[in-house]
């Protein structure tokens, strides 16, 4: 599985909102290795009241467990702690290190090399994202979420209207469940990202893989 392959159902975590131990609740996210039973492609460690060294701890853990299902791992915002796991990806947004910063600590992309994500809200933001370096973004709140209650939905024809922009892979994120991911996917989101949709449920390992499906039939249909 490629790279774009593996941002096509990312699990973003918060242990704040999660039924159950978040390493639990991330090891049936996952599911299993076999058709019909596999959950999410990617998980974004986003614990951002832990310490730097209860993070690490909890981001060296994830990296055995992605690792054993093949699935990728993204880190929020800490550079340091993704070079120091072997993660797949760091995550920033607006609030974190300068793109360009975090791409010359990285080094330019290349096979091997962690991904460069950002959070972007809308087309300045997308643009200027892939300018900077930025492998892939985000793009939300795409449709109501519970996560961000005061942020106004951006719809999902700014997916389609960002992709014919910019170049890199736009991941749909804010308000995806298995009522909108159809929706979002039809405007050509390149992935989907999502929180509540999936771990604030104690059927979590049945939505994650619910999820999974409507991904898979997507992209195949379409022959992507």
């Amino acid at each position: 599985m490629d790279h774009l392959q593996r941002l096509r159902l990312i699990l973003i975590t918060d242990r704040n909102v999660s039924c159950l131990p978040l390493l639990r609740a991330v090891g049936l996210a996952l599911g299993g290795d076999t058709d019909g039973d596999r959950g999410v492609t990617a998980v974004q460690l986003r614990e951002k009241d832990l310490d730097s060294k209860d993070l690490f701890s909890l981001a060296r853990e994830l990296r055995e467990t992605t690792s054993q299902h093949g699935v990728a791992l993204i880190i929020n915002d800490r550079v340091d702690i993704a070079l120091a796991v072997g993660a797949d990806g760091v995550h920033l947004g607006r609030h974190s290190m300068p793109l360009v910063t975090a791409r010359n600590l990285i080094g330019p992309p290349a096979s091997g090399k962690p991904l460069v994500g950002f959070s972007a809200h809308n087309m300045k933001e997308a643009l200027e994202a892939e300018e900077g370096g930025a492998d892939y973004i985000t793009l939300s709140p795409i449709f109501p979420t519970h996560s961000k209650k005061g942020d106004i939905p951006i719809g999902s024809g700014t997916i389609l209207r960002v992709k014919e922009r910019v170049g890199i892979p736009v991941i749909a994120l804010g308000g995806i469940n298995r009522d909108t991911a159809a929706e979002a996917l039809g405007n050509k989101a390149d992935g989907l990202a999502v929180i509540s949709a999936i771990i604030a449920h104690h059927d979590l390992g049945a939505r994650a893989q619910n999820l999974r499906k409507i991904v898979d039939s997507w992209f195949s249909q379409n022959g992507l």
